[in-house]
């Protein structure tokens, strides 16, 4: 018996009030003047970019070799001309034109509308009293009578996409029309977006098959009576939407094997009290305008019984779809299924728990009493293949499960294109209203879906009823008959497919649960008609290509044996094939042909043209060149010698790897004679370069002066304290008068340096740690010292009276420290010795009043004494 199965799936800124108006002028000039000078900045910007040379800039076109990789690159195009030189064929076509316009292809997107019917916004009663549809369920085609041309596209179309373009090719007969246009035929580059326009609209009284689904397990009896009961009242409330409304109704229970059922043969019979045999699926009534017999249909439909608690509803599902014609469900209707349970399902890969191994083949196996003949054959169908059935039939589920099971099928439905979910009460009391509901939730509501290869990119835009701007949506709802929706369909081919029969494909646009569709011939531009043979521009050993080739497009395409831009060149002839080009490589390490600087061709390499003729690449393998040597404030080579092969060879009179020196080193001499550079330096460029040692860092553009030098200061020292302080080693008279007489010092207040004599400072203190300075320096050979009149000592310190004071210091410090702890040591032991008085005076006894104290009683005895 079927059971119920609970599935658990700033900172703060002060603000300044102005005070002036003068203040805030200021403040609104001082912006006034920023945003002038950005815009300056922004305007000079624009000019250097539109200033900068096309060579400069990215060009992705030339490096492209053919004619089909160029136009498969977005703004290029191909130059199919004879004699074009060695320029890249490929370019871009916004740039100037460099190829006469005879002889570029440049492919443009085309649309061309090949179906274009109005559509039907009122009441279509001729197209539906035609007679397409027969009493009792069946149907004919009607769409077979178009042009032979139409029709032989739709029906390949229709075997590819199932009945999709069959529904196209019906409208284009006359019939309802809810999407325009019908058919059209595209022609896009790649990465071009181009957009194409749908229209939909809900015809009133649109056809509705309507085909009720059920689970008759065991604990299904009560719905099943209250759907009997409750039929009518189900085909008068459809009838109100729709006059051509059908109806039909199937069962199922689950796969007769084990542990799905019990296979006893007693319980093969009569699972349980009251019930049938166990089946797989049966379509008790296909669908019929004869509603009548509904209600009888199901209320002699038989319940029956299985073990588990999942159902086998996957199997009745793909059966009710994939039997078109037995169901009998019309190419021009809309479609809806509704399925009741209050279980589970099984899906695919569960029929192995009963032996069943073969997958679901997705095609109708139904006998002449309408079961279902392979449920104990092949395993349950897949939720990836049950989505596919219901897109390609487009067929509108609605899940009516109780309320145990509807979080389940829930989730399901979101897997399920065109699906929903309702909650079924527990006898199905309210089916009726449950179909109205999700029907009206259906029919108002569009949404657009297409079947496009992941080569092709759609996106969809619409304003649905609002009138606005568009909005990136593909789902438009709350519409109603009549009310007319446009979509914007952005179309991006994103790649050309590997296999050139894929360049052309059938794409088909449609609104989700409407068997009607918008079909595309996309043709994608992935190649030039100029490379397929029997079109203009293509030769089969042409001339051109020295009989050796194929010319295509303005190039030739050489056979194995030769190789070379018009296939001169030949492997027979000794010469290296293109496969194997080492002769125009330096060495075995050099990774690149003539050094990515040229072609190789029949072995020898043909080095590359540049835009200035004055800039050639030249060499054996293409490895000099005469304009990437350094340069001089962008001048090459400073204008003062010639570049070869990346070096600069210097003009007479100049040197250095950019030339900008001079060799003559006549600059580097001083003016008043003497060594270069005063032996101090060295000359570079005809500029003194300077020495550093030990001593100090000469200077001077003659590298004549050296600051932190100490020069003669310790020469001149010991006679300038002599005789200028009467200190020193040399204070004695005698030693001063004879070792110091090449100068004498003139005293001056204070020492003061003059740059322009080229006067030197010296400074040194002497034994008794007083500094004195003077200077000198040396005029036409004259010494000549300045020093100064004192010097400057620092003050004497009396060292005894200091030591003395810290040594009193510390006396009378401690002195204080004792009689302190004195002080406080009298004032302790007097509080303690009041108290002690205190105390004893209070602890003294009165003798005379206490009736216990008894005198003491001694008693002497002299040991010398016996009593005489």
């Amino acid at each position: 018996m079927g059971l119920p199965q609970d599935t658990a799936t700033p900172p703060a800124h002060r603000k300044t009030q102005p005070t002036t108006m003068t203040t805030t002028t200021s403040t609104s000039r001082r912006r006034s003047h920023r945003v002038m000078c950005l815009s300056i900045l922004l305007s000079m910007l624009v000019v250097i970019a539109a200033e900068m040379p096309a060579k400069l800039q990215q060009n992705p076109c030339e490096s492209k070799i053919n004619c089909h990789e160029c136009i498969q690159t977005q703004s290029c195009a191909w130059c199919m001309k004879d004699d074009y030189g060695d320029r890249p064929r490929c370019f871009q076509h916004s740039s100037p034109q460099i190829c006469p316009e005879e002889f570029v292809w440049n492919p443009d997107t085309s649309e061309t509308i090949l179906i274009n019917k109005n559509l039907t916004l009122a009441k279509s009663a001729e197209a539906w009293a035609a007679g397409q549809f027969v009493s009792g369920g069946s149907y004919q085609r009607s769409y077979h009578q178009q042009s032979s041309a139409s029709s032989s596209s739709s029906a390949a179309y229709g075997a590819q996409y199932g009945g999709a373009a069959a529904a196209s090719a019906a409208a284009a007969a006359g019939e309802i029309v809810q999407i325009k246009p019908q058919r059209v035929n595209l022609k896009l580059r790649i990465n071009q977006i181009h957009n194409l326009h749908v229209s939909y609209s809900q015809a009133e009284d649109y056809p509705v098959d309507l085909y009720y689904l059920m689970d008759l397990s065991k604990s299904m009896e009560d719905d099943k009576e209250k759907l009997s009961a409750l039929g009518d009242k189900l085909s008068e409330t459809m009838k109100r939407i729709t006059s051509n409304f059908r109806l039909g109704f199937g069962s199922f229970v689950d796969k007769v094997l084990m542990p799905y059922v019990s296979t006893i043969p007693k319980k093969l019979e009569h699972p349980c009290d009251n019930c049938k045999a166990p089946y797989g699926y049966r379509n008790h009534m296909p669908l019929s305008n004869n509603t009548d017999i509904f209600s009888n249909e199901v209320k002699e439909a038989a319940v029956s019984g299985n073990l588990d608690a999942p159902e086998g509803g996957f199997d009745a599902i793909m059966q009710a779809i994939a039997c078109r014609q037995q169901v009998g469900w019309r190419e021009q209707a809309r479609r809806l299924l509704v399925f009741s349970t209050d279980a589970g399902f099984h899906y695919a890969g569960d029929g192995k728990l009963g032996g069943v191994i073969a997958p679901n083949d997705g095609e109708c196996h139904l006998n002449s009493q309408g079961m279902y003949t392979h449920s104990i054959i092949q395993d349950y169908p897949s939720i990836s293949q049950i989505n596919q059935k219901v897109k390609q039939n487009a067929i509108n589920i609605i899940f009516a499960v109780t309320q145990s099971q509807h979080s389940i099928y829930q989730k399901l439905s979101s897997h399920i294109e065109g699906s929903s979910s309702a909650i079924l009460s527990n006898d199905s009391s309210n089916v009726v209203d449950l179909v109205l509901q999700e029907y009206r939730k259906i029919s108002s509501s569009v949404e657009m879906k297409d079947n496009a290869t992941d080569e092709v990119k759609i996106t969809y835009f619409s304003s649905c009823l609002t009138g606005g701007a568009e909005i990136k949506t593909s789902k438009c709802g709350g519409l109603k008959v009549g009310d007319k929706v446009s979509f914007t369909a952005q179309i991006q081919v994103t790649k050309c497919p590997l296999n050139p029969r894929d360049w052309k494909q059938v794409i088909q646009i449609y609104p989700v649960g409407i068997n009607e569709s918008m079909v595309i011939d996309l043709e994608m531009l992935c190649s030039c008609p100029c490379e397929h043979p029997g079109s203009t521009g293509y030769e089969e050993h042409s001339t051109k290509c020295s009989n050796h080739g194929t010319y295509m497009c303005g190039i030739c395409e050489c056979d194995d044996q030769h190789f070379g831009n018009t296939c001169e060149c030949s492997n027979s002839d000794g010469h290296l094939s293109k496969d194997k080009p080492s002769s125009c490589r330096a060495d075995n390490t050099t990774l690149h042909d003539c050094n990515g600087l040229g072609t190789c061709l029949c072995g020898k390499c043909l080095c590359n043209k540049r835009d200035n003729p004055e800039e050639i690449i030249s060499g054996k393998f293409c490895e000099c060149e005469n304009f990437s040597c350094e340069r001089n404030k962008n001048d090459l080579c400073s204008n003062h010698g010639d570049c070869v092969c990346g070096r600069c060879i210097c003009h007479s009179g100049w040197e250095g790897s950019s030339c900008n020196c001079l060799s003559s080193k006549d600059t580097c001499y001083p003016p008043n004679g003497g060594p270069i550079c005063s032996d101090h330096g060295v000359c570079e460029c005809g500029v003194c370069k300077c020495n550093s040692t030990d001593e100090g860092r000469y200077s001077g553009r003659y590298c004549e002066k050296c600051p932190t030098c100490s020069g003669r200061c310790h020469e001149l020292k010991d006679c300038v304290q002599c005789q200028m302080y009467h200190t020193g080693v040399l204070k004695n008279e005698n030693d001063c008068a004879t070792n110091c007489t090449t100068f004498t010092p003139v005293g001056v207040e204070k020492v003061k340096i003059d740059e322009e004599l080229d006067e030197q400072l010296c400074v040194f203190f002497d034994e008794d740690d007083c500094k004195f300075t003077f200077k000198y320096a040396e005029v036409g050979g004259i010494l000549k010292v300045h020093a100064q009149e004192q010097t400057e000592c620092p003050p004497k310190i009396f060292m005894l009276g200091i030591v003395l004071g810290v040594i009193a210091a510390i006396v009378l410090v401690g002195l204080a420290i004792l009689m302190l702890w004195k002080l406080l040591t009298t004032i302790h032991d007097r509080r303690e010795f009041a108290r002690f008085e205190k105390e004893r005076m209070n602890a003294k006894w009165d003798t005379g009043e206490n009736p216990i104290y008894k005198q003491a009683t001694s008693t002497f005895k002299n040991p010398m004494y016996a009593g005489k």
